[in-house]
């Protein structure tokens, strides 16, 4: 009898080992929130809703802001306001998450407050984890990577105003997903800001090419000015009106990423009133593009006093010299370096004050890819000495004319819209230019 017991002890005591198995821990799903600028009166921020193990189909975070602070322009999202509370619901093209992935939206904010009482979904933004006791084991599956590259220091520009090629197809072929709109100008109605003087900004082929570019990562800087008219700079008669038409374009395409494209005389003062209001209210990133004079020259005399106003009230700008269409002798390559140093040197005599590599920080470089209006080719050769160049001294950025030009479809023709004039692969200057990380 006792043999039995024994005996079956040991079996139940089997069966139990046997039956019991360790408890799995299911993540849940969580919210994160950063801050991508901060400049004192105000920020720019984001919240990363992260699915956990089991996919999203659709989300809501909801948070407070203290008092003192308020909610300005928000993207990738749609908030339904309630006081200082703040319900943001997806977009159609971003509720679905899938297990273990992630996406964001952002928004602009005046004050200091931080966000408080986060919940997603119902719960806390944290997240964490609970047990089950079915584990589960994903599926198999084979995906092609996508390519990649495209640094947030490249920007190269596009004419938005043209169909083809579209911001996601250039990021899909080449991992790119940085890109620089050009360009914003008043319309018929004077200080009106649409694309091109007559597209719209809210123009659904333009918005929703912009959204799916964010939806993969991407952003976007806005640019204004340019080789033809209207500029807002001119047709906008106050530091009021033009701000607010820099606004109103910036939050049409989500951006806080701005840069002025000087080709024509514009009201220095004014403007650089109305970006040092943007700067200091909503912490935007302005850069100026500039005209240059020659090789060992530099920036026109007037771009220069452009840029002496701006540092004299305090403006801080990224400057691109537009490395194109100017005298020279010798290598164009070597042109397009030496332009760009003499342009360090103009900036130091600007910012006196600052170190060298201070100064090279405040420099971007945008050459024209291909044959340029006044002859000269920016071929591989020159682009890849430019992008040495920048390597070798950490220069703010690089972008170039135009996405639109980057491909070899007229070889032997001439400075066009729609290609570069010389031969060369598809997108060859972005996959070159793309290697820049700073």
């Amino acid at each position: 009898m006792k043999a039995k017991l024994a005996l079956a002890a040991t079996l139940l005591s089997a069966a139990t080992v046997l039956v019991v198995s360790p408890a799995t821990a299911a993540t849940a799903p969580s919210a994160a929130f950063a801050k991508d600028s901060d400049w004192g009166s105000g920020y720019q921020a984001k919240y990363t809703i992260s699915a956990g193990t089991s996919a999203l189909t659709s989300w809501k975070l909801e948070f407070d802001l203290p008092s003192g602070t308020s909610l300005g322009s928000y993207w990738d999202a749609l908030d339904t306001p309630s006081g200082t509370h703040h319900s943001f619901a997806n977009r159609e093209y971003n509720g679905s998450v899938a297990a273990g992935a992630s996406t964001s939206f952002g928004f602009l904010v005046s004050g200091g407050g931080l966000p408080a009482n986060c919940k997603l979904n119902g719960q806390p933004c944290a997240g964490g984890t609970s047990p089950t006791t079915t584990p589960t084991t994903p599926p198999t599956t084979t995906t092609t990577p996508p390519p990649t590259g495209g640094s947030a220091r490249v920007s190269p520009y596009i004419d938005i105003t043209m169909a083809t090629p579209s911001l996601v197809s250039v990021a899909n072929a080449t991992g790119q997903k940085n890109f620089t709109l050009a360009f914003a100008l008043g319309s018929s109605l004077g200080c009106d800001p649409q694309w091109g003087g007559t597209v719209p900004l809210l123009d659904s082929r333009i918005i929703n090419d912009v959204t799916a570019l964010r939806s993969l990562g991407g952003g976007v800087t806005v640019a204004s000015g340019g080789a033809l008219g209207p500029y807002l700079e001119n047709v906008c008669g106050s530091v009021d009106a033009l701000y607010n038409a820099y606004v109103k374009t910036l939050d049409a395409v989500g951006s806080n990423n701005l840069d002025v494209d000087v080709e024509a005389s514009i009201p220095t003062a004014t403007v650089n009133q109305a970006l040092l209001r943007l700067q200091q209210q909503r912490g935007t990133h302005i850069s100026y593009t500039m005209r240059i004079q020659g090789q060992d020259y530099g920036m026109d005399p007037f771009s220069v006093s452009i840029l002496q106003d701006a540092a004299a009230r305090g403006l801080n700008v990224v400057v691109n010299p537009m490395l194109m269409d100017f005298g020279y002798s010798g290598s164009w390559g070597d042109a397009l370096v030496s332009a760009a140093n003499a342009t360090l040197g103009q900036l130091k005599t600007i910012w006196p004050s600052k170190s060298d590599a201070e100064v090279k920080a405040l420099l971007g470089l945008t050459p024209m890819i291909g044959r340029n209006d006044t002859g000269p080719v920016t071929d591989q050769a020159a682009a890849r000495q430019l992008l040495s160049f920048a390597q070798a001294n950490h220069v703010a950025s690089i972008g170039f004319w135009s996405a639109g030009r980057d491909n070899g479809g007229c070889p032997g023709g001439g400075a066009v819209a729609t290609c570069s004039g010389i031969s060369q692969s598809l997108y060859e200057f972005t996959n070159i230019f793309k290697a820049y990380t700073g």
